[in-house]
């Protein structure tokens, strides 16, 4: 039987979606193998892991030490590493996260391996995983096998949808001490610019403002709309260059990639470099004065019309729907 590692990712002390996520991908790759999660962190990950364990994973390994409080590149390698090397896994599947990205290429440097990064989907030619991949900033999509080796993935959040929660499943939680040690880079404190609420990256529903939003203030009523649709705000690059907001929320080819059910474009051209960022959301909604601008090109339903009318409208709107 094959083994597969899922590193987990950890965001306030609770698992982020694409943990559950990358255990579906472990089983889209071999539905046959044993997934095994690996949750890393410097309280009791016990929970976590039995998180792991009720959304498919057959085991879980905790790793647990002070210096892993925060995630930093040079810590959390050792952890897994450590971890890679007990349980010789023959593959491993993680986020294609702001960590995902930083820690994958040093894990697949360290191993002298290969890395399928970004993975939207997977299927099967006979028994071979079949990697699908975006390129060019989305435009086309290629396919990868990995003839030999370890298969090591990463995969783009809100792309291959996680298993069924059941708290019924149980698994062996095995803890494993590693001497997280001699880091160049250790963080004293975070302080977060994000707004709370739901994370952009992982949201189901986007409202994104460009531009046309003109001001900070004009970006208030975009997080009202988002609050009554349970999402996430965003924005452009040119929001954010405007200070409009901060550049935690920027989307695009320099920004956070989203891939959402509903993408909501207010007052956005669509730039060739915001377009690489949200092309691929299932349902884009354009809202933009202008009716040439190139964002209704890609948009499934546009509204041409001041945003500053329209958002308000949508917001009284969606309000009578939830009453209702």
């Amino acid at each position: 039987m094959s083994k597969i590692l899922v590193v987990a990712e950890r965001k306030d002390n609770e698992l982020r979606n694409v943990s559950f996520e990358a255990i579906a991908a472990a089983k889209k790759i071999d539905a046959d193998a044993e997934v095994v999660g690996v949750v890393c962190g410097e309280d009791d990950l016990e929970s976590l892991a039995n998180d792991l364990i009720y959304h498919g994973a057959d085991r879980a390994v905790t790793v647990k030490h002070d210096n892993l409080k925060t995630y930093t590149s040079e810590g959390y390698s050792q952890a897994i590493l450590a971890v890679i090397e007990q349980e010789s896994p023959d593959g491993i599947v993680m986020g294609h996260t702001s960590i995902g990205k930083d820690l994958s290429p040093k894990l697949a440097s360290r191993l002298n391996t290969g890395l399928v990064s970004d993975v939207v989907d997977i299927e099967k030619d006979g028994d071979q995983p079949v990697f699908i991949r975006p390129i060019y900033s989305g435009k086309a999509f290629e396919k990868k096998v990995i003839k030999d080796g370890l298969t090591f993935v990463t995969i783009r959040p809100n792309n291959i949808a996680k298993l069924e929660e059941d708290p019924s499943r149980s698994g062996e939680i095995r803890s494993v001490d590693v001497d997280v040690k001699d880091l160049k880079t250790i963080v004293k404190e975070v302080i977060k610019k994000a707004s709370d609420g739901v994370d952009l990256s992982e949201a189901k529903v986007v409202v994104a403002g460009g531009r046309g939003v003109k001001s900070k203030e004009g970006f208030k009523p975009l997080y009202e709309l988002a609050e009554v649709l349970g999402g996430a705000v965003g924005a452009s690059r040119g929001a954010c260059d405007a200070e409009y907001c901060d550049y935690s929320l920027q989307i695009g080819q320099t920004g956070k990639v989203v891939t959402p059910d509903l993408y909501i474009a207010v007052g956005i051209s669509g730039a060739i470099q915001h377009l690489a960022g949200m092309s691929n959301s299932k349902v884009i909604v354009a809202i933009n004065k202008d009716p040439e601008a190139n964002i209704f090109n890609i948009a499934d339903y546009g509204i041409v019309g001041d945003l500053f009318e329209v958002v308000p409208m949508l917001i009284e709107e969606l309000k009578k729907v939830k009453v209702g």
